[in-house]
C-alpha cells in the first residue's frame, strides 16, 4: 500500500495540504478494504480495527462494488445507456464505471463527480476512456446539483438519457431531507428514459451498528445508516426495474455474485418516466 503521494499512481505530485494524512478517511478506508492502493497507515488502522470487530465488513465493501457492476452491466447492455453521471464517485479501485460501460459499449460516455482532494489527485485512474467514448471530472459537492450538472453538461448530452450512478455515499449526508432533496434535484433535470441506480448501506445486526456508531465518533466522516423502508423513497415517482429495492446481492445475481448477506445493504434501479 502506497503511504506518500509520491507513488508511481500520482506520478509525483504532492500532496494538497488539505489532505490530513494522519487521520483516517472514510473513502480510503474503503479504499483500504477493496484492495486499493490509495491509503494511508491510518486509514489501514482503522480498517483494520473495524475488521477486527466486524469481520464481515471487508465482505460488504466487495457486496456493494459488486452491485455497482451489475447495475451498470444492465443500463449499458439491456437499457441501452450510453451517458452516466457517478456522484460520489469515490477513489478509483476495480470495476469503475467507466470500465464496466466501455467494456459492454465502448461509445459510453461518463463524468465523475467528487470534491475529495483526494481523489482529484488519483483522477487519471478515472479518465482513461476507448477512443470512442469519453470520461471526464467534476469536481463539486454533490449538494451543489447546480454545479454538478452544470460540470455533466460538458461531457454529456443532458437532453438524451443519462444514468444517474448514487453508490452507498448518501450515507454521508447526516440530515435525511437533505439527501432525499439533492437525489429529486437531480432526477428531475434528467430527460426521461434516463435512471437511476443507487445504493445505500443499512446495519446487518446490532453488532454492525454498534461498531459503525463507534467508528463514526471516532472523528471520521460519518456515515448514517438508513433502513431500505426509508431509502426506498429515494426511487418514488420512477418505474423500479425488477426484482426492485433488494438487498446488494439479490439484485440480479450472475455467477461472480457473493450471497454472504442480505442485510448489510440495499439497492435498485429505475427508470425515469
Amino acid at each position: 500500500m502506497s503511504t506518500t503521494g509520491n507513488g508511481p499512481e500520482t506520478n509525483g505530485p504532492e500532496l494538497p495540504s488539505q489532505i490530513d494524512t494522519s487521520v483516517a478517511h472514510s473513502a480510503r478506508v474503503w479504499n483500504y478494504w477493496l484492495g486499493g492502493k490509495d491509503n494511508f497507515p491510518a486509514d489501514r488502522a482503522a480498517g483494520d480495527a473495524y475488521r477486527g470487530k466486524y469481520p464481515l465488513i471487508e465482505t460488504f465493501a466487495q457486496e456493494s462494488r459488486d452491485f455497482l457492476r451489475r447495475t451498470v452491466t444492465y443500463l449499458a447492455r439491456d437499457a441501452g445507456i450510453r451517458q452516466f453521471l457517478d456522484v460520489g464517485a469515490g477513489l478509483p479501485t476495480a470495476n469503475n464505471t467507466h470500465e464496466v460501460a466501455q467494456r459492454i459499449a465502448p461509445d459510453s460516455r461518463i463524468v465523475y463527480v467528487d470534491h475529495d482532494p483526494l481523489v482529484l489527485l488519483h483522477v487519471h485512474a478515472l479518465l482513461t476512456s476507448t477512443p470512442e467514448g469519453a470520461t471526464a471530472y467534476v469536481e463539486a459537492d454533490m449538494r451543489d446539483t447546480d454545479a454538478v450538472l452544470a460540470g455533466a453538461a460538458k461531457t454529456l448530452d443532458l437532453t438524451q438519457p443519462v444514468a444517474l450512478v448514487i453508490s452507498d455515499v448518501l450515507g454521508h449526508i447526516v440530515d435525511w431531507d437533505d439527501a432525499l432533496s439533492l437525489v429529486r434535484r437531480l432526477v428531475e433535470r434528467l430527460p426521461s428514459g434516463s435512471y437511476l441506480s443507487l445504493s445505500h448501506s443499512t446495519a446487518s445486526d446490532d453488532a454492525h451498528r454498534a461498531v459503525q456508531d463507534e467508528y463514526n465518533a471516532s472523528g471520521a466522516i460519518p456515515y448514517i445508516f438508513r433502513e431500505p423502508e426509508v431509502t426506498v423513497a429515494f426511487f418514488d415517482g420512477l418505474e423500479m426495474v425488477e426484482p426492485g429495492m433488494v438487498s446488494w446481492p439479490n439484485w440480479r445475481p450472475d455467477a461472480n455474485t457473493g450471497t454472504t448477506t442480505d442485510r448489510a445493504g440495499w439497492g435498485a434501479v429505475a427508470r425515469i418516466p
